[in-house]
């Protein structure tokens, strides 16, 4: 019997030592830092755009509207004193071709046609556009397959 109370006393002192001991974060991957902190509670001050400090690299991204089950989206930046406009629609249908119209304040400055492609049946169709002369310019796409369904996305730079 003595030796089955010994084994008892060194299991509670061992339950009772863990019990004392503080809590250590285990999360891996930074699952316990705050939002938008990656590097264990360290803060950097600076900017907030991919180490990017040039003003010129503005980048927009809009989910566009279809009046089908198709998906779109537009995304525009600035580039070197241009405009980069990249619409892409996804029909997860292979093989179909779109007619396609970028514009830049109301004026078609890209009329083409894009076929929807595997593995995701979707298509992008990507150009760079002469900025207007204004302090902002409102880029559209839109985009009609031949079934008629159309798909199309704003925004302003």
């Amino acid at each position: 019997m003595p030796f089955k109370f010994g084994r008892y006393m060194v299991l509670g002192a061992v339950l009772a030592a863990t019990a004392a001991t503080p809590a250590v974060a285990l999360a891996k991957h930074g699952a316990d830092d705050g939002p938008g902190d990656d590097r264990g509670g360290r803060q950097e001050q600076g900017d907030d755009n991919g180490g990017r400090r040039d003003r010129d690299r503005d980048e927009k991204r809009v989910a566009g509207r279809c009046d089908g089950r198709s998906t779109s989206k537009l995304k525009v930046k600035h580039d070197d004193g241009r405009i980069e406009a990249e619409f892409e629609v996804d029909q997860n249908r292979n093989g179909v071709t779109w007619g396609v119209q970028l514009r830049r304040n109301g004026r078609v400055v890209v009329s083409t046609s894009a076929t929807t492609r595997a593995p995701s049946g979707s298509f992008s169709v990507e150009r760079k556009l002469a900025r207007g002369s204004g302090s902002s310019d409102r880029i559209s796409a839109r985009a009609v397959s031949p079934s008629g369904e159309v798909c199309s996305a704003a925004a302003t730079l």
